[in-house]
């Protein structure tokens, strides 16, 4: 059984003249990405390994879950593969994870995540908000093998609010 955890990075700050890449976090993105992390704490997950994008935004977000997870920076790697808007590079990422990852976490971008939560998982999302957390599971030993699985959790910081 293969577990896949999307969070798409908290809402960044377009008050700095920055490339895309060093845009950060505004304060709600901050707050937004403890609310969820937290919530995903409670569930006493084990996850195997987790990989961010390089970009700020992205990163931060993943330092807050990681703290809040108590997840060390040995099972933490920044990719490439996941700056990545469309979603098919973030596809062939996680086709080509090793096998002996179960639970990966993973940090990144919309359009890519709400793609891909639409093509992996079994229920329709009309888009994943910043901080926004999709918990898809795949009956399957091989990442490669990964085709439509089952959408276990959707979480975004406004139902977290209520």
């Amino acid at each position: 059984m293969k577990h896949l955890i999307l969070v798409r990075h908290g809402k960044s700050s377009w008050e700095y003249s920055v490339n895309d890449i060093d845009r950060p976090l505004k304060e709600r993105g901050v707050n937004d990405a403890f609310l969820v992390s937290d919530m995903l704490s409670k569930q006493n997950l084990e996850i195997d390994f987790s990989f961010s994008s390089p970009a700020n935004r992205a990163l931060h977000t993943g330092m807050i879950f990681l703290r809040q997870l108590g997840i060390g920076f040995s099972k933490f790697q920044i990719t490439n593969d996941l700056y990545d808007f469309s979603g098919e590079s973030t596809i062939s990422f996680i086709k080509n994870l090793d096998n002996k990852l179960n639970t990966v976490l993973i940090f990144g971008h919309n359009y890519a995540f709400t793609h891909i939560a639409n093509s992996l998982g079994n229920t329709y999302i009309d888009n994943v908000p910043t901080s926004g957390l999709v918990h898809l599971s795949f009956n399957e030993d091989s990442w490669s093998c990964i085709t439509k699985g089952l959408t276990k959790q959707i979480f975004s910081p406004k139902q977290l609010k209520v």
